[in-house]
């Protein structure tokens, strides 16, 4: 069955704009000068928005989901790694040993990993769950640098199941969403989607990846570039878009977030995959983009023009770029902090503290 965006379109809600006015309301009355506590009040206030809720509810079950796949693209040099390092991830990230792990458990999240094209043979290397490889499509991608990465109907096909995986989650209990990635790459296919659906050159959209020298660079511009000028024409096709110049994991990635804003769960994007994903249900739902929040700015330029279209300020810049979901796990404290002081400071008429008599007495504190 072909998917129809459309009614992904029609479906997709905006956030409760009462209960985000009503949080930046409750902000003005803590007892605190206005605006004191910088980003966290806008971050509350915004959660509050896409719980529907004020004051917000706590954070008690985030849960992140991997997506990996891999990419043919990555055995035309593009890569400072070999492809097959996509797969020792899996293992690494099933084990706990991955940086998406020891993040996840310092900040009370689960990991979900899921094989949605890696190019492995799971019985000759060594059996995995079989929830892992549940929902997988393809034995990884073509190579888009001289040709289409999937066919239509494993675009698709990754697509929905990327739409089952956020109605699993959220069916769950899962109070907020952060997608994750693993593929050899697969920066490379999210700078192509970027620049045929930001207009913006390839030369400005193309980073390092994983550490790149220069002359790994030109290949990866080049393949870019080849993807790109063969995916412009169906940026009306957005599921011929995804088959052209993507990824069995960005397919999927796409159709998580979109079905997260269906059922008005919010998302913790991550770097340039999430934001590339991001970007495509732009144009499915303009809608979409209220549920989002960036978690971090990466070091990849495409993710910084995919981020500007979105019109989303990431929370942080650290100048992260494993992917994985890390960075997104990386702000989930703070955005817990926005949430216990929206909710749990007293108000000044609730603490019996007098409020700032105005802007001429001097104060500039709360003591």
């Amino acid at each position: 069955m072909s998917v129809d965006l459309g009614a992904f379109e029609r479906t997709v809600g905006l956030p409760d704009d009462l209960s985000a006015q009503r949080a930046a309301e409750r902000q003005a009355r803590l007892t605190k000068p206005a605006g004191s506590l910088g980003r966290l009040e806008e971050l509350a206030v915004w959660l509050a928005g896409v719980q529907g809720d004020c004051p917000p509810r706590p954070l008690d079950r985030v849960s992140v989901v991997v997506f990996a796949a891999d990419h043919g693209v990555a055995r035309a040099g593009v890569s400072a790694y070999p492809p097959e390092v996509t797969a020792q991830m899996v293992r690494n990230f099933l084990a706990g040993g991955a940086a998406v792990n020891v993040l996840a458990r310092l900040a009370g999240a689960s990991v979900r990993v899921l094989d949605i094209g890696v190019d492995v043979d799971w019985e000759a290397a060594g059996p995995v769950p079989e929830a892992v490889t549940a929902y997988k499509v393809c034995r990884g991608s073509g190579d888009l640098s001289t040709g289409p990465a999937l066919t239509r109907e494993e675009a698709e096909a990754a697509f929905q199941a990327g739409v089952a995986v956020a109605d699993e989650e959220v069916d769950a209990g899962a109070d907020l969403l952060v997608p994750g990635d693993m593929g050899i790459g697969n920066t490379t296919p999210a700078a192509a989607l970027t620049a045929v659906l930001t207009g913006t050159d390839v030369a400005s959209v193309v980073g390092r990846g994983t550490g790149i020298d220069d002359q790994t660079w030109m290949r990866k511009a080049a393949a870019v570039r080849d993807a790109a000028r063969r995916g412009r024409p169906l940026v009306g096709d957005l599921i011929g878009l995804l088959a052209e110049c993507g990824g069995a994991d960005i397919a999927a990635t796409t159709g998580f977030v979109v079905q997260a804003a269906v059922r008005r769960t919010p998302v913790l994007l991550d770097g340039v995959v999430s934001a590339t994903a991001a970007l495509v249900a732009q144009r499915i739902s303009t809608r979409t983009t209220g549920w989002y929040l960036a978690a971090h700015r990466s070091t990849e330029p495409a993710q910084h023009y995919a981020l500007e279209r979105l019109q989303l300020e990431p929370v942080l810049d650290l100048g992260l770029r494993l992917g994985e979901g890390s960075g997104a796990l990386v702000v989930l404290p703070l955005l817990r902090a926005a949430q216990a002081t929206l909710a749990e400071m007293a108000t000044f008429e609730e603490a019996g503290v007098s409020e700032r008599a105005g802007a001429s007495d001097g104060i500039t504190d709360v003591t």
